[in-house]
């Protein structure tokens, strides 16, 4: 057997520099890693493209030289509510360029993983499985959703959408920080901190996504799956057990209402996933939170 080709978008984003970490030593594997700009990492020992999602002539210039087997989309904007403010940006990177990259693996017969986010829920009845009926609240999720769909009705049947939660982790020179990483610091501090009681989510662990990625792309799996954690809790339950877990005192925290953030965009208030599928059809197994808290104090 040959080698596998896998593009990742992304690759300068949490997930996307798991993905490459579990990746580029593999002798099976032929991995492309592209990102916007320069590579981010401290070590680069892994091929590197820069690519604009975003452009079209980047996307085709890019798959054509590769003509990858799979491509794996964790390249998104994220920041919810940076999304309800500038939504066309938010559709360019989140929807066009999806419509891009789904264009060019059509062509080249690529198996494409596009990544998706549990708030397509309204998160009126989590957790959520697969089959479960979509309705996004904010303009980010509507675009996560557009991409589903345009996945869905592209009638190209080598594709899979992975939807995920809450994901942490640690990585190089990441823009965005993420909650657990977050209340461990302020915990440390013992700062003052508002933690929202009435949220409640399946934090998961950037190693067990990257893994799940993996697995649909090995298994040339299609359809969705549902990648999260595997136990659903309040924001305010996850900051308790980051305290607990690292002996530190959640006296500084202050649990309050969604409904006081005043935030632009609107929340699902429960989501989680049922991972069933993703355990039966692709052997995916996520660490509960103490277990993945141990295994980021080691990479720490």
């Amino acid at each position: 057997m040959g080698k596998k080709s896998i593009l990742v978008t992304g690759s300068n984003g949490l997930l996307g520099q798991k993905i490459v970490n579990q990746l580029k030593h593999r002798a099976d594997i032929e991995l492309i890693a592209t990102s916007k700009g320069e590579n981010r990492r401290i070590v680069q020992d892994f091929t590197y493209v820069s690519m604009d999602i975003t452009s079209k002539e980047e996307v085709e210039e890019v798959m054509q030289k590769y003509k990858p087997q799979v491509v794996i989309n964790t390249a998104a904007m994220t920041n919810v509510d940076s999304c309800e403010d500038d939504r066309d940006n938010c559709w360019k990177i989140n929807v066009t360029a999806v419509d891009y990259l789904l264009e060019e693996s059509i062509k080249h017969q690529s198996h494409f993983v596009q990544l998706s986010t549990d708030f397509v829920f309204d998160g009126a009845n989590g957790p959520y499985k697969e089959t479960d009926a979509p309705n996004p609240l904010s303009y980010y999720a509507k675009s996560k959703l557009a991409s589903e769909e345009l996945v869905v009705k592209s009638g190209y049947t080598n594709t899979a959408i992975a939807r995920t939660i809450i994901v942490f982790g640690t990585g190089d020179n990441l823009s965005r920080g993420n909650l657990v990483l977050w209340a461990k610091g302020a915990l440390e501090k013992q700062s003052p901190i508002n933690v929202v009681d009435d949220q409640f989510r399946a934090p998961t662990l950037a190693d067990d996504l990257a893994k799940g990625c993996i697995l649909i792309a090995e298994k040339n799996a299609t359809g969705i799956f549902h990648l999260s954690g595997p136990e659903t809790m309040s924001i305010l339950e996850i900051v308790k057990r980051i305290g607990k877990y690292y002996s530190l005192s959640t006296d500084c925290v202050t649990p309050i209402k969604t409904s006081t953030l005043n935030q632009t965009a609107a929340r699902p208030p429960k989501t989680g996933f049922v991972i069933d599928k993703a355990r039966r059809e692709l052997g995916y197994s996520p660490l509960s939170l103490e277990d993945s808290l141990a295994f980021l104090a080691e990479q720490i």
